[in-house]
């Protein structure tokens, strides 16, 4: 059954062939994935539906991961961080989404039949009911065991340690127009704030519906600060000399 989603598109709801995970700008040789994550801490209201093999991968074999610049993959660099060490991802319906808010938040998917793996969202779009999900071949081969209807649970969760957080900068970022991503954080984020040479007191940021934070007036130069506030609760805040277009720039933190 298709599925019609979003913009940035979603997937759809049928079996597929498994496949590598490797984007065209990955170094050859196909990689075995690391010991799925099978429990977390969770937070938020747990939700009901069933999963399917979108399929979700890095390659976007089928369709553009919503989460990812527009016209692009995840860079290649992420991909080990963001796919928790395996590829395992995720994506949810439109209706948790938060227009893009839940964008790197990892899931844990508990099925019927008693499995469990940890999954990094990194699209959303229609569903055919509002609490399925979409999932890569690594997790989907994690959690079938034959059964149909294939029924799950899903509740946001904490991620397994991926290091610091990291900041990619949109290729057309600007101090007079600022935008970025929060890559791998370990607990979903709900509000990034900014301090600047164009802010005297922190300033929250728009969040865009691939996920990005986005400042429309701009850092300005020099200095700035980021204020992250994760679902839990936690703060984290980074201050930087400055930033560039395209740029990859890991953090000093980590939400606990």
């Amino acid at each position: 059954m298709r599925r019609f989603g979003f913009a940035f598109g979603l997937r759809v709801g049928v079996l597929a062939l498994a496949l590598t995970g490797c984007g065209s700008d990955d170094e050859g040789g196909e990689e075995k994935p690391g010991p799925p994550t099978t429990d977390a801490e969770v937070m938020g209201e747990p939700h009901a539906g069933q999963y399917h093999l979108g399929p979700v991968d890095f390659a976007e074999t089928e369709w553009h991961n919503a989460c990812a610049p527009g016209g692009m993959q995840y860079r290649s660099s992420l991909r080990d961080a963001t796919g928790l060490g395996g590829e395992y991802l995720a994506g949810v319906a439109n209706e948790y989404a938060q227009a893009g808010g839940v964008c790197d938040a990892c899931i844990l998917i508990q099925t019927g039949t008693g499995r469990s793996i940890v999954a990094r969202v990194v699209t959303y779009g229609v569903e055919q009911e509002a609490g399925d999900i979409d999932v890569s071949p690594n997790v989907f081969e994690a959690l079938h065991t034959g059964e149909f209807p294939r029924a799950m649970t899903w509740e946001f969760a904490k991620c397994p340690d991926a290091g610091t957080l990291r900041y990619e900068f949109q290729t057309e970022a600007n101090p007079f127009w600022t935008s970025l991503w929060v890559r791998t954080p370990r607990v979903p984020i709900t509000k990034v704030e900014v301090q600047s040479a164009n802010h005297d007191s922190f300033f929250e940021m728009r969040r865009g519906p691939d996920g990005t934070l986005n400042d429309d007036g701009g850092f300005g130069t020099g200095e700035f600060t980021l204020r992250i506030t994760g679902m839990d609760g936690q703060v984290v805040t980074e201050t930087r000399s400055s930033f560039s277009a395209g740029e990859l720039a890991t953090g000093s933190a980590q939400f606990e």
